[in-house]
């Protein structure tokens, strides 16, 4: 008798065990995989954004960075997506208003398709607002209102610190400002192609390109490369690409820091593993939770010289890998 309430106590034990653990997980999971999306944080400002809207500001951003234009202008650009379509490339609107920032076709605009495409769609706003006199110096609502001519002009205001933070994050202007919560892809690896690198990380390579033109890369070569890089390093089985900022200056982090926050923006998009600048890392997966933080190199002996130690660091250039 007493050995059969021990093994019932011995039961009853296991199944609580078994059952707490169950939660545990189920909670881990259902928090991580109920959570994907972004977050800016700058000025005291934090915004959340989805997937899909973190992608769209990254672009907008992008093609602010890749003109020259202003931090300024990227606010005033993305609180006026944020009123007009919510961040989101939209195939309907009032009347005939198309895309990211509602614009009309039958107004001038562009054709259908053309709004449609997100980097025309920005590039357009962008040629009317350089257009408006003293646009840096103007309140985002008159700012916005001078391009879109909107039925309810006062509306670009409830966006304004939003636009202010994405812009700050996405422009380099605040750093690891930009962090998103992506899960680990379910794919295997890719083989190494004649160029020295996989598919994925191709894609990568042409998608920074796209967003930024012709910016200096390496890390990768025909054929692949054997040496150069940390035992283990992604670089050898042509996931890696490096994107350099030198020398290492104020204006060359912040021109830096647009390109990192760009692509966590858009990892899941890209598939991306790490990102890794100026001594910091974000990694995808549950790890991506922890957002950016700081990166500490192997293999260090701390006799490294200055210009060495920069390298490994990655101070002067953005370290990005696929899966």
């Amino acid at each position: 008798m007493r050995k059969g309430i021990a093994t019932l106590a011995v039961l009853v034990v296991m199944g609580l065990v078994a059952t707490a653990i169950y939660q545990a997980v189920h909670k881990t999971v259902e928090h991580f995989t109920a959570s994907p999306g972004c977050t800016a944080s700058a000025a005291g400002h934090q915004v959340s954004l989805s997937t899909e809207q973190a992608e769209n500001a990254a672009l907008i951003a992008s093609v602010a960075v890749r003109r020259g234009l202003p931090a300024r202008a990227v606010s005033i650009a993305l609180a006026t997506a944020y009123q007009e379509s919510d961040l989101r490339n939209l195939d309907y609107g009032d009347s005939d208003s198309l895309g990211i920032f509602q614009q009309r076709p039958s107004q001038g605009w562009g054709k259908p398709a053309q709004l449609m495409d997100r980097r025309y769609a920005t590039n357009a706003f962008y040629d009317a607002l350089v257009k408006v006199p003293n646009y840096e110096g103007m309140d985002i609502t008159k700012a916005a209102q001078a391009v879109q001519r909107s039925a309810y002009p006062d509306a670009y205001r409830d966006h304004e610190l939003d636009g202010r933070a994405l812009a700050s994050a996405l422009t380099g202007n605040s750093g690891a400002a930009l962090t998103c919560v992506v899960g680990q892809p379910d794919v295997g690896k890719q083989p190494m192609r004649g160029d020295g690198l996989t598919a994925r990380a191709n894609t990568v390579r042409r998608a920074v390109l796209g967003a930024y033109g012709d910016l200096p890369l390496g890390g990768f070569a025909p054929g692949g490369v054997g040496s150069g890089h940390m035992s283990g390093s992604a670089h050898y089985e042509g996931r890696a690409v490096d994107i350099f900022f030198r020398p290492i200056s104020p204006d060359q982090t912040i021109r830096g820091w647009a390109l990192a926050n760009y692509l966590v923006a858009n990892a899941s998009r890209l598939q991306i593993e790490h990102v890794i600048f100026d001594r910091m890392v974000w990694t995808a997966g549950a790890d991506s939770r922890r957002g950016w933080h700081t990166y500490h190199p192997p293999e260090l002996t701390g006799n490294e010289s200055p210009a060495t130690l920069a390298i490994l660091q990655h101070r002067d250039h953005v370290h990005v890998d696929v899966y």
